[in-house]
């Protein structure tokens, strides 16, 4: 089991940016594919991005290519989320999950480990 916490999350305004941060410990984030989720309210938790465990491979929403980046840093067992050019409709918890899978990342149900998640709100 891989414990992971998000923080990074706050308020910004449209256009601005935010980087999130979901750093892991018990385990070695490299060693898992590292996917992003969001929910906002009264809304099921989609899918926003993710890094294969190889990080050879990222996947992202329609929504969100061109604007949010995943990558990561070994050193600091941590994966990262720069989400720019920010719009309202990005308003979400955003969670950060851990797969031992390296297909179907694009899916929750691929994922084990989950941290608690961060709140993003973007202002017009």
């Amino acid at each position: 089991q891989v414990r992971l916490v998000e923080s990074g999350g706050g308020l910004v305004q449209a256009g601005g940016s935010l980087r999130l941060s979901c750093a892991a410990s018990g385990r070695t984030i490299s060693n898992y594919a590292i996917g992003w989720f969001r929910q906002a309210p009264g809304k099921e938790r989609e899918f926003v991005a993710a890094l294969s465990s190889g990080a050879d491979s990222t996947y992202y929403t329609d929504s969100v290519k061109g604007r949010f980046t995943i990558s990561r840093d070994n050193a600091k067992n941590t994966v990262y989320l720069q989400m720019n050019f920010m719009k309202p409709e990005d308003t979400a918890v955003y969670y950060c999950a851990a797969s031992p899978w390296s297909s179907g990342l694009t899916s929750a149900g691929q994922y084990y480990d989950w941290g608690q998640g961060t709140q993003v709100t973007v202002f017009s």
